[in-house]
This record gives structure tokens, C-alpha cells and sequence, in this order.
């Protein structure tokens, strides 16, 4: 699996530390690093199909401050997608409304047929990034059938129906940020932990310091902004279990069976 990294909080935090850990895990996860830091709706993408232990770009970044209010970091572990800039996380694309999506996923679509028909349209060859593709498509029908852009309660809803949707028999652990809302999902258990800070809350898959790391709440969407739950979704009860018939479909996607 891969790892994850988030953070929402209610002004700049300063992430080195924190960083320099959770990059440390790329030995073991060596298919390719990126984070995605957010300032409203822009953007900035920092990402490369190297690992992030070996990346003299990335060693240099964190020599210097780094601080933000809301970014999703991701070191990769290959299950789909060849290791290429394209396959590399986290993910962006805009909405009808011109609104950014960031996304970054550890785990693994076995089966998702509605997923399927984005093989053609996204830009690498990974399952994770056809979730976003299908989630941006879902915000864009819902704003079209109402003529306007979503708020917050139509955007989380869409995102909400989405999780119910895709969970079942997937792995499903995501970081996904639309600018405003931090959003957070796994049903995986032991996958996903937070911690909270005096500015706010962070997350990883797994703890990087000491401190009090807490489990995320299993198979529910929740979304945060400036470091705050403010909408707890629907408790779809889709927990994925080890599977040893998965894990033989990937290695037969490996071995190009």
C-alpha cells in the first residue's frame, strides 16, 4: 500500500519534521513522491516517479521552510499504473465551476465498473486517478442539473454518494481537497491515523511521532476545514478485509496475465 499525508489547519504550519518522517517511509514505498499544497483555489503540484529518499529535488525543498494550511502529500507503492510522472499522486483537476480537486489514494480498485469508462480520459493509467475523474464528473452533472456551482452541503454530498459507491470490495483510504474542505475516507482498518495540533489536525497512515495519533473513524466520509470537522457523512459500513483472491488479480496484472 501507499502512504498518505494531510493537514488542515487555521493558518500556515510549519511541516519539515513531519515531512522529513513520512518521506523517510519511501525505502518501502519507492514507485514515485508528490505533495499538493493549497492556497484557496490554487494549486501548487510538486511530484516526481523517483523515490523520495532518492530525490535530490525533494532533499533540497525540505532543507527550507515549508509550511501551509492545507496540502496532501503521498509516497507510492505501484498496484496499478506503471511508475511514470503521469501515475504519480496526488492528482488535480477543475470542475465546470473552475473549481480545483486534489486527490491522493492508498489502496486498490479490484472492482468498480463504474470507474471503467475514464480508462480513456485521464492523463495516467491508475485506478486512483479515475476516482477523481469520476468524482469531478458527478459535481459537474449535479451543476449542471441545477445551473449554478455547488455549496459546500451539494459538494460534500456528491463526494459522499461517490464513497458509498466505490467501497464496496475496493480499498478506499483518500485524501481529497476541493480548495475550501478537506476531505477524508478509509475503510481500511489501521490505515489512516490523525493528530490534532494547537493550529489544527493532520493526518497519516501511519504516526510520525510520539504524540497522540488517534485512528480515523472507519467507512465514513468526513471533511474538515481550517482544522475543524464540519460534515460527517453517511456510515456505509463497506469495510474492506485482506483478500488473498485481490492480491493474486494484481500480480496477474504484473505479470501481464
Amino acid at each position: 500500500m501507499c502512504e498518505l499525508f494531510g493537514i488542515s489547519a487555521r493558518g500556515q504550519v510549519v511541516l519539515n519534521d513531519y515531512l522529513k518522517e513520512f518521506f523517510s517511509h519511501s525505502t518501502g514505498h519507492p514507485n514515485g513522491w508528490g505533495m499538493a499544497l493549497l492556497y484557496g483555489n490554487a494549486v501548487n503540484v510538486e511530484k516526481e516517479p523517483v523515490p523520495a529518499y532518492k530525490s535530490s529535488y525533494l532533499r533540497e525543498r525540505l532543507r527550507h521552510r515549508l509550511s501551509a494550511q492545507q496540502m496532501i502529500a503521498h509516497i507510492r507503492l505501484a498496484t496499478r499504473g506503471l511508475v511514470t510522472y503521469e501515475n504519480s499522486h496526488p492528482f488535480v483537476m477543475r470542475d465546470r465551476s473552475d473549481r480545483a480537486w486534489v486527490l491522493a489514494h492508498n489502496g486498490t480498485v479490484f472492482d468498480c465498473p463504474a470507474l471503467n469508462g475514464y480508462i480513456h480520459e485521464q492523463e495516467g493509467r491508475t485506478d486512483s486517478e479515475r476516482i477523481l475523474c469520476h468524482i469531478v464528473r458527478n459535481i459537474d452533472r449535479r451543476t449542471d442539473a441545477l445551473g449554478r456551482a455547488l455549496d459546500v452541503e451539494e459538494r460534500f454530498q456528491v463526494l459522499d454518494d461517490v464513497m458509498r459507491e466505490i467501497s464496496s470490495r475496493n480499498k478506499i483510504n483518500l485524501l481529497i481537497s476541493d480548495g475550501e474542505l478537506l476531505y477524508v475516507h478509509t475503510n481500511y482498518a489501521d490505515s489512516l491515523h490523525f493528530k490534532r495540533l494547537e493550529e489544527g489536525i493532520i493526518f497519516s497512515t501511519v504516526p510520525l511521532d510520539r504524540g497522540k495519533w488517534e485512528p480515523v473513524k472507519l467507512t465514513a466520509l468526513l471533511a474538515y476545514r481550517d482544522g475543524e470537522l464540519v460534515i460527517q457523512g453517511t456510515e456505509h459500513g463497506q469495510e474492506y478485509r485482506d483478500n488473498p483472491e485481490d492480491m493474486r488479480m494484481i500480480y496477474m496484472d504484473y505479470a501481464d496475465l
